[in-house]
């Protein structure tokens, strides 16, 4: 199993979302761990040649909120994975 982690930038943005918005992200930490690379999940360019990044879309009706966006970064070394960013729309 690997392990996922919310890095310090993406707490800072947890902290500020709605209950349900937590949650949806919470369940797709959850999720990384059982699979760090799910089929939803779109590849973004990495420098670093041991991990990939990824992004998760939750759409408004999964959040039952605003739309957000899990950026993480998977070290396929370490088996880990770090959340970077949440980025919630409008």
């Amino acid at each position: 199993m690997t392990h996922a982690f919310f890095g310090d930038a993406a707490e800072k943005i947890l902290a500020e979302l709605s209950r349900s918005e937590q949650a949806a992200v919470e369940s797709v930490r959850r999720a990384l761990e059982e699979d760090p690379t799910p089929g939803r999940a779109r590849g973004l360019p990495d420098a670093d040649p041991h991990s990939e990044s990824y992004a998760v879309e939750l759409l408004p009706e999964t959040t039952s909120g605003r739309g957000i966006t899990v950026v993480y970064r998977h070290d396929r070394e370490l088996d880990a994975v770090l959340v970077l960013w949440l980025i919630a729309g409008p």
